[in-house]
């Protein structure tokens, strides 16, 4: 299970530095191999590649009328590793689309990381945060 937020820089060369606290368990899950695409709010998704190929196969079989979705996700999905230094390349078309460019946070999300440029994630959080809480979190508890 993947939790907790990690502030990065991505470098000169679109690489963050995966935080040791996840390097071992991904070297374990998935020998260091991901799978980075788009999210609809506007980060990225970053699966252990075993985790995303579970998660392609019920994508993949989404009805037609979820084609946008399945464009968005599958459509921008690139494979990358961890490198002997610990650093991940995020492609530049996936940075281009999330909108990053130095400052991010990573989040572990249980079964998978959300990448996001750190000032639209603070404007995400600050929208959300406005709204009431749906309905269904009526029964939840702190």
């Amino acid at each position: 299970m993947f939790q907790g937020s990690s502030q990065l820089t991505l470098d000169g060369k679109g690489r963050i530095s995966v935080p040791s606290r996840h390097r071992d368990v991904l070297a374990a899950q998935c020998d260091g191999r991901l799978t980075l695409t788009r999210h609809p709010d506007g980060c990225l998704l970053v699966y252990p590649r075993p985790v995303w190929e579970a998660r392609r196969e019920a994508i993949a079989a989404m009805p037609y009328s979820w084609r946008g979705l399945q464009r968005l996700l599958l459509g921008s999905a690139a494979d990358a590793e961890i490198d002997s230094a610990g650093r991940v390349l995020v492609p530049a078309e996936l940075r281009e689309a999330a909108g990053l460019e130095r400052d991010v946070m990573l989040l572990g999300m249980a079964t998978h990381f959300e990448l996001w440029d750190v000032a639209r994630l603070h404007e995400q959080e600050q929208k959300q945060l406005a709204q009431a809480l749906p309905e269904s979190t009526a029964s939840f508890s702190f």
